[in-house]
C-alpha cells in the first residue's frame, strides 16, 4: 500500500461509517472514495469489521495530544490539532461526533473515545474533578476541531497556530492545573 492510498482509504471509511450505519456501508463504496480497490482494502485491512476496529480506534490521537509535559500539555494539545488538521486535512477527534446516533458501532466509537482519549486526559490530571476537567478539556478541543472544520477559510482555520495557541490553550491548561 502506498503512503498516499492508507490515509486515503482510512479518510473514506471515517466519512463511510460517520455518514451511514454500520450496515449499509460497504467497502466497494469506501474503495470508490479513497480511488483504490476493494480487493486493497481487504488485504491490508482484512475487511469491514477491522476497518471499522481502526476507524473507532482514538489512542494515536490521544497519544499525539497527550505527548507534552503536564505544564506544557494545554498549548501542545492545541498546536497539534490545528497542525494534523492541516497536514491532513482530517481532525484527530472529530469523527466521534457522528457517533451521537444509535446502534452497535456508534456505540462502541462512543465507548473507545471515552476510554481511549477523555480517560487518557483524566489519567494525567491531579487533584478534584478529574472526570470532569478531563470531559472539559476534550469537549474545548472539539470545539476547535469543529469550528476549523466548519469554516475553513475562516479567521480561525488560516490563523498561525501559535497564535491561536496563545489565545485558546490558557483555558485548556486551566484546567489541566
Amino acid at each position: 500500500m502506498t503512503d498516499a492510498s492508507r490515509p486515503a482509504i482510512l479518510k473514506a471509511a471515517r466519512r463511510a461509517f460517520a455518514r451511514q450505519p454500520y450496515a449499509a456501508v460497504t467497502l466497494r463504496g469506501i474503495a470508490a472514495d479513497a480511488n483504490v480497490s476493494a480487493s486493497l482494502i481487504i488485504k491490508h485491512f482484512g475487511g469491514k469489521e477491522a476497518l471499522f476496529d481502526q476507524v473507532a480506534d482514538f489512542s494515536d490521537a490521544a497519544a499525539l495530544l497527550l505527548a507534552a509535559p503536564d505544564a506544557d500539555l494545554g498549548r501542545h494539545a492545541v498546536e497539534t490539532l490545528i497542525r494534523w488538521r492541516r497536514e491532513t486535512e482530517t481532525d484527530l477527534l472529530l469523527r466521534v461526533i457522528f457517533a451521537i446516533g444509535v446502534g452497535d458501532e456508534r456505540k462502541l466509537l462512543r465507548e473507545h473515545f471515552r476510554d481511549q482519549v477523555v480517560q487518557a486526559f483524566a489519567q494525567r490530571l491531579t487533584g478534584d474533578c478529574t472526570a470532569v476537567r478531563a470531559e472539559l478539556i476534550v469537549a474545548h478541543l472539539l470545539g476547535l476541531g469543529a469550528t476549523i472544520a466548519v469554516d475553513k477559510e475562516g479567521p480561525t482555520a488560516t490563523a498561525d497556530p501559535s497564535l491561536i495557541a496563545d489565545l485558546y490553550a490558557p483555558g485548556i491548561q486551566s484546567l489541566i492545573g
